[in-house]
């Protein structure tokens, strides 16, 4: 049995999406010279907003598990 997507959880994976990108997007730019300001400040907010979609995710993905009937 199929069950649809709830519209909270599939608003949380959207934005779960949107983190994990912004953070990996930030880590690659890190393959470039940067200085080391820039350095740091991409290292930090790339990792938190990777692992903050990670957590979203399977925050979402619980949230959709628990609202599926027995």
């Amino acid at each position: 049995m199929i069950d649809t997507l709830p519209m909270q959880s599939a608003i949380m994976f959207a934005v779960a999406a949107v983190f994990a990108c912004v953070g990996a997007w930030l880590l690659i730019q890190l393959r470039h010279p940067q200085g080391p300001a820039r350095v740091y400040v991409y290292r930090m907010v790339g990792i938190m907003a990777l692992s903050g979609g990670a957590v979203l995710a399977m925050s979402a993905w619980a949230m959709w598990n628990w609202s599926l009937e027995p």
